[in-house]
């Protein structure tokens, strides 16, 4: 037996790693969630475990305590474990997956005895099927003992685990947010302006999906700078101005959006250098285009 581990909030993610964790046979004990049905759906997409609807003593059969409730319930739900616990925790091992929060989240077991982290899969989860986890990065940090499990976990799966500091949680999920949910918004913005132009949906996408994957090639091969491309790239001012100008009968998220994001491009792709290609020196030129400004 590779391991015992109890899973407390079977959601798409809890779902996805005990079934994984289960084919590589891990055993599987308590699965938990809000109600005895969505248990019991979640064990069967496991293939293994016992569906409960409520927290009790059963979860301390497991050495390893997994947490993959939402963020906003994870202090309670340790605060709870360390109630019904309380020295039985002690030599255990509770993990939870939250992006934004660290191992200070789960201190009521802590304070038990146990060791806590936390492991994060920076992956998307669809629900529907399960995505490949090999190569990933998992992100975890926490107590010594909880870190050498959360890399079992995550080598086991054929993941990469990277340990971070708790501080730094946060900005590790941010950077995320934007690798992931916000590229999505602003392929949705292009999608949709090239709708507006006369392209239909499935041209739009096709199109985009094209010109994004090639940057993201060239920013892998040739780095951040070297793959930059458009008017502000060029310095072409006066089509950055006309850009937000055409946008001025969209909704004002669309303009704002983009003047945001030329002033952040700004910063975090020009040269470091004196003159026309100063970050500093783009950004008011935007500003000011964006303000109406001759710039």
């Amino acid at each position: 037996m590779r391991g015992a581990m109890a899973i407390i909030g079977a959601g798409r993610v809890g779902r996805a790693l005990g079934r994984r964790l289960h084919e590589l046979d891990w055993k599987i004990g308590a699965v938990i969630t809000r109600s005895e049905a969505s248990a019991r759906k979640a064990v069967r997409f496991i293939g293994a475990g016992k569906a409960r609807a409520m927290l009790s003593r059963e979860v301390l059969a497991s050495r390893l305590i997994l947490i993959s409730t939402p963020d906003d319930a994870i202090v309670e739900i340790a605060e709870e474990l360390a109630r019904i616990g309380a020295e039985e925790l002690h030599g255990k091992v509770v993990l939870h997956t939250s992006g934004a929060l660290n191992s200070s989240a789960l201190k009521a077991v802590r304070d038990c005895g146990a060791s806590v982290g936390s492991m994060h899969p920076l992956q998307s989860f669809s629900g529907v099927a399960i995505p490949p986890l090999e190569g990933k990065v998992f992100a975890i940090e926490g107590d010594p003992a909880a870190i050498r499990m959360a890399r079992q976990i995550a080598r086991a799966l054929g993941g990469l685990p990277v340990q971070i500091a708790g501080s730094s949680k946060v900005l590790y999920h941010a950077a995320a947010a934007f690798a992931a949910g916000h590229v999505l918004a602003i392929e949705e913005s292009a999608t949709r302006l090239l709708m507006l132009a006369g392209m239909k949906r499935g041209e739009a996408v096709r199109a985009l999906l094209q010109l994004t994957r090639q940057v993201l090639e060239n920013f892998e091969r040739l780095g951040p700078r070297a793959a930059w491309t458009g008017p502000l790239a060029r310095g072409d001012y006066g089509v950055i101005a006309v850009h937000i100008a055409a946008m001025k009968r969209l909704p004002r998220e669309f303009a704002s959006a983009y003047a945001a994001l030329n002033c952040l491009a700004a910063l975090v792709l020009s040269p470091r250098s004196a003159g026309d290609g100063d970050a500093n020196n783009k950004i008011s030129l935007v500003k000011a285009r964006t303000a109406g400004g001759k710039g």
